[in-house]
């Protein structure tokens, strides 16, 4: 059985996006095409709800070309579970505009997934805060999953 993974907001974003003229963000860009195009046959993906309303904004063709990323992949809802662990890391930890960074987590913990894609390093895969995170999910009895990059996902073999 193949490992499941939350694919978070951000890449997609950076699938769909034009290349950067930043030189950091264009190699974060390139770095999740070719995880996307040599890695991703490895896991078993998954989206949410929230992931679709947030690449459904913005410029109509870069959102239709986002969404067209993701249109083969099952979708995962907000459950009970996954409200309540958002409640609480927005209570917790994170700020109160981070809402859907919260949802992000608490979906993909409420779902079982063992990993969780981003590059929202602010409130998601930030190192101050994943300790914190994993340990609202152990004390409403779910597992946080592995919060990775892309980057640092192409380092792991599943």
């Amino acid at each position: 059985m193949r490992p499941r993974l939350y694919l978070e907001t951000t890449v997609p974003s950076y699938l769909a996006a034009r290349p950067s003229d930043n030189l950091r963000l264009a190699a974060d860009q390139l770095v999740t095409i070719e995880w996307w195009e040599r890695g991703r046959a490895s896991f078993d993906i998954f989206v949410s709800v929230v992931v679709l309303r947030e690449i459904s904004r913005g410029d109509p063709q870069m959102a239709e070309k986002r969404l067209s990323i993701v249109e083969a992949v099952p979708i995962l809802d907000l459950n009970d579970e996954a409200e309540a662990l958002a409640e609480k890391l927005l209570r917790e930890l994170l700020p109160p505009n981070a809402a859907d960074d919260a949802a992000h987590i608490a979906i993909a913990a409420a779902h079982s997934m063992d990993f969780l894609l981003t590059w929202n390093c602010k409130h998601i895969n930030n190192r101050y805060t994943i300790r914190r995170i994993e340990k609202c999910c152990s004390q409403l009895g779910m597992v946080c999953p592995v919060i990775a990059t892309p980057a640092e996902l192409m380092s792991i073999e599943p």
